[in-house]
């Protein structure tokens, strides 16, 4: 039994990673800003924040066989010190990055294709976005920084979940929409693309059992399931389980009706082939297509934790 600290693993990707770990017998720690109770002997919640004073807190007593880090850095230069603290108090680190990392230039997706920050030459989008450009920066810290130490990153793919419904940028009130019976604006240009989405069941899974793979160390890998429905392919199944109905617009039109929400997720993601190759993970893994679950039934899962969480 190993001792495995998930920091910010309370939402998605953290809840499966742990039911995961839990299963292959491991003891798990959750730090997360919420105030939770475990149900699991072998689980245990710490309230707060994954700051530097709060962890070097939290390690003064405690050292780690492996600790997984959900939480994002939107700039790169608070994460150095974060990371020299969990190095010193782990035997194997695993930071999340994501696939939006991926410029649109290979197909299907390696963990070798080109990174937008490396190929982009819209300034704009380099210089204000958060997410996928942060990510970047913070892998390419590991590489250039830290050669030698036991890290892996991590590129999920989008993991949905009941706190979360995916639809080309829809997630929020997704389920809002098709509640009310709207008829829901899609973008053409997205139907018949790799939709980079799958259920956070085969994420949390895939994360669990990279953790204390010396192959892993130094590397990167996409997570993901790999079963690469299309856009056009996932709304068919919010059409077939929600009686979902939809239109496929222009590009424009559906900026307009989104009121440009997500533009730059759109733009430089949702609009790419996500068709994803995750040979890579599971030569490493040991795991194969049949252990994991198809995207509809996990949707049929969270569309059921949903409602019983709404009783």
């Amino acid at each position: 039994m190993k001792r495995i600290l998930l920091i910010g693993g309370g939402g998605t990707l953290g809840t499966y990673t742990a039911k995961e770990l839990l299963s292959l017998g491991h003891r798990v720690d959750i730090l997360c800003p919420e105030e939770k109770h475990s149900d699991h002997e072998r689980l245990t919640f710490y309230q707060g924040y994954g700051t530097e004073d709060f962890l070097e807190q939290h390690f003064a007593t405690r050292h780690y066989d492996g600790i997984v880090n959900f939480i994002h850095y939107p700039e790169i230069e608070s994460y150095p010190p974060i990371h020299q603290l969990l190095m010193a108090h782990t035997d194997h680190l695993i930071v999340l990055s994501s696939y939006r990392v991926y410029a649109d230039e290979q197909h299907p997706v390696t963990e070798t294709a080109p990174m937008l920050l490396d190929v982009s030459t819209d300034r704009a989008f380099i210089e204000t976005e958060k997410y996928a450009i942060s990510k970047a920066k913070l892998e390419k810290y590991l590489r250039a920084e830290c050669k030698g130490q036991p890290w892996t990153i991590v590129r999920p793919v989008i993991s949905f979940s009941w706190r979360r419904f995916d639809l080309v940028t829809y997630y929020q009130d997704l389920l809002k929409r098709i509640d009310d019976q709207q008829i829901i604006p899609l973008p053409t240009a997205a139907k018949h693309l790799g939709a980079g989405l799958d259920w956070a069941g085969n994420s949390g899974k895939l994360i669990a059992h990279l953790l204390f793979k010396e192959q892993a160390f130094g590397e990167a890998f996409t997570v993901s399931s790999a079963q690469n429905l299309t856009w056009g392919e996932v709304a068919e199944l919010y059409a077939e389980l929600l009686d979902a109905k939809f239109r496929w617009v222009s590009t424009e039109e559906y900026l307009e009706a989104t009121n440009n929400c997500n533009y730059y997720a759109l733009l430089y993601d949702r609009l790419f082939d996500r068709t994803i190759d995750n040979r890579k993970i599971l030569r490493v893994t040991g795991l194969t297509p049949a252990d994991f679950t198809p995207i509809k039934e996990g949707l049929q899962i969270e569309l059921k934790i949903l409602k019983e969480n709404l009783k």
